[in-house]
């Protein structure tokens, strides 16, 4: 049984390769994030921005990765950084983070083809800032991570 655990956290690690970095600022992850070259990513990662998300996120696209049939796309078939299947941020915008304890919320504008709002959960752990959910509040189909998460189960 110990060699089963072994494997699958030293998969972990070798996945999340930019997990080391620790951001003390909600700005500085937020800023990362949307810099950050997504074929970085370790194609075992349960996602292209594993690096930045926080334990439980990245443990709920584990946990949707490991039920969705091979050849199909999980539950979250869009990038969530840039609320889209395409595209790239531009004139990206950090608002004021709110900050109690270690939880921020931030809202994170930027034009990806039109203009886009997005609304950023952060935790504080490991020494750092990470992403806890993301959610666009705004258009006809508005959407969170978790909320996505939580139906796929």
């Amino acid at each position: 049984m110990r060699l089963p655990a072994l494997a699958f956290i030293l998969s972990v690690i070798s996945a999340l390769p930019a997990a080391a970095q620790t951001y003390k600022t909600p700005e500085a992850l937020l800023k990362a994030l949307y810099s950050y070259d997504t074929s970085q990513t370790a194609e075992s990662a349960p996602s292209l921005y594993s690096p930045f998300f926080s334990d439980q996120l990245n443990a709920r696209f584990q946990d949707d990765a490991d039920t969705t049939e091979p050849g199909d796309s999980g539950t979250i078939d869009f990038d969530p950084v840039i609320s889209g299947q395409d595209g790239q941020a531009t004139n990206v915008e950090i608002g004021q983070p709110i900050v109690l304890d270690d939880t921020a919320e931030v809202e994170v504008t930027f034009k990806n083809s039109e203009p886009v709002t997005l609304y950023y959960t952060l935790v504080k752990e490991h020494g750092g800032w990470k992403v806890d959910d993301i959610a666009n509040q705004q258009g006809e189909y508005p959407w969170s991570l978790s909320a996505l998460l939580d139906g796929a189960q």
